[in-house]
């Protein structure tokens, strides 16, 4: 790899690319398929591809976290300034989370319930995974662990992540805080206003243990063993992903059960490792692809939305569920909504690379416009 894609760490970018794709397809035939083709076993596996995006981006997000505070932490950089850097970075993933209910609701005016402003979607629990990370990080960090700093820092993430899961379906059923307000309440266990937690939302439980797990992945990749080790350590991860697929099946197989209530494709603790292993199986072949396959051949699609991923999710959503949508909604078959996929993945990758090309060029603009005229 090259210097300059190699700093940006070219699998991360890709896996980020891989699951705005996927977001695409399961948005575009969940949004334009209508009739017997919601009934298909086409549009079944394509909604089953719609529970990795989410977790791919939170995963990242740790992954990301943990580069991000090794990095500071190997510049000098106070344990306090760390925290407040990181912690304010979630604040503002965060707000733009509510920024982009804000537009959404205006956008649908007149027809969108106001409740939708305090939807918990995907950037708030991102940008709210960002903010715990930080004070999790702060606290790990100010016990001044000395040399064995990022295995602390490891394993707490991973215990963190594990808690989360474990905990999320008694706070989905018998520990709900029905206390709360609603809106705070939706945070917690995904309520919203409908009295009952809602699939579609993406809460504290269990979503932010997908970022957690990123985290502890992301010091061991970064300690001294996983350095040394190279890309075998990406080989021990795919493979320990493969071992934690198989270890689920096995725990959801038993007579035994630790929850009297279980809701296998939400809050099961079951599920959430079989996603964790695909995750880290995606990981290393990510990077075993982008190390010596075609991922950096040339231009690569993937590691272009990658890198803007967050403008390339704010802008589709709006030609796909809003009222811009390119096609009618739930009203077409799977080869008109496939070209339509097509559409939205081609001007999705054009808008990254002028993002990407414009970005900076601002005061260079600005310059031009505001030289001085030459004297005749």
């Amino acid at each position: 790899m090259n210097p300059s894609t190699q700093s940006r760490l070219a699998y991360i970018d890709w896996m980020r690319g891989l699951a705005c794709v996927l977001m695409f397809q399961t948005h575009c035939y969940d949004s334009w398929l209508g009739g017997d083709a919601r009934k298909s076993t086409f549009f079944m596996w394509s909604q089953l591809g719609g529970t990795l995006p989410a977790p791919l981006f939170l995963f990242l997000a740790g992954i990301s976290f943990a580069l991000v505070i090794d990095k500071s932490r190997q510049r000098g950089v106070p344990t306090n300034q760390i925290a407040q850097t990181t912690i304010r970075r979630g604040a503002e993933i965060f707000a733009l989370g509510l920024l982009f209910r804000l537009q959404e609701y205006l956008i649908a005016w007149g027809w969108a319930p106001w409740s939708d402003l305090l939807r918990v979607d995907i950037l708030n629990t991102i940008g709210l995974s960002m903010m715990l990370m930080g004070v999790i990080c702060w606290f790990v960090l100010a016990l001044n662990f000395g040399s064995h700093v990022r295995f602390s820092l490891g394993m707490t993430a991973a215990a963190v992540g594990m808690s989360i899961s474990l905990l999320s379906p008694l706070m989905w059923t018998s520990w709900r805080p029905r206390w709360l307000p609603w809106p705070l309440e939706s945070y917690i266990d995904g309520v919203h206003n409908l009295g009952e937690p809602q699939a579609w939302l993406f809460p504290i439980f269990p979503w932010t243990a997908f970022a957690f797990i990123g985290l502890a992945v992301g010091f061991f990749l970064l300690s001294d063993v996983g350095r040394k080790w190279g890309a075998a350590t990406f080989a021990v991860a795919g493979v320990g992903g493969v071992g934690l697929i198989y270890l689920a099946r096995w725990l959801d197989a038993r007579p035994e059960q630790l929850y009297a209530t279980d809701d296998f494709w939400h809050t099961s603790p079951n599920f959430f490792l079989i996603r964790v292993g695909l995750l880290l199986a995606i990981l290393a072949a990510a990077y075993l692809w982008c190390r010596w396959g075609a991922g950096q051949w040339g231009f690569s699609p993937l590691i272009q939305l990658g890198q803007t991923s967050l403008l390339v999710y704010w802008v589709h959503i709006e030609f796909v569920y809003g009222r811009l949508s390119i096609l009618p909604k739930r009203a077409v078959d799977i080869r008109t909504a496939s070209f339509g996929l097509l559409a939205i993945f081609l001007s999705m990758v054009l808008l990254s690379v002028l993002r990407t090309r414009l970005k900076g060029r601002g005061a260079e603009a600005r310059a031009w416009f505001y030289r001085p005229a030459k004297a005749s």
